[in-house]
């Protein structure tokens, strides 16, 4: 299933850049998680930007999900192209946000030295 995964992930990595519609940002597919039975993929993605474009991103996504499908189907040749739905991934953010806490905290450690 982590090559099923994997060549997912990177089919749509590959495909997200040439969508056309204006609502999806910039966006990375941070993973994937296909059922057993390959029925079902969850699509976890990372966008950049505000909350505002987060969420037209995601909408612009599940409009483009049969698109996209096809596109798994035609590339992959799997016995069934999974049905694609899309999640915000927020470990990305969340490793930011540590990121900057971390950040804050160094200067405080190099003034006591």
């Amino acid at each position: 299933m982590r090559r099923v995964n994997e060549s997912v992930r990177q089919v749509l990595a590959e495909a997200l850049p040439e969508l056309k519609d204006p609502r999806i940002g910039l966006v990375t597919v941070t993973g994937v998680d296909t059922a057993p039975d390959l029925r079902h993929a969850v699509v976890f993605v990372s966008v950049l930007g505000s909350e505002k474009k987060r969420r037209a991103t995601m909408l612009g996504l599940e409009a483009a999900h049969g698109v996209l499908q096809s596109r798994l189907g035609r590339q992959l040749r799997m016995k069934r192209t999974p049905q694609l739905s899309f999640e915000y991934d927020q470990s990305v953010e969340r490793g930011v946000r540590m990121s900057q806490l971390i950040d804050q905290l160094a200067p405080e450690d190099d003034a006591d030295e």
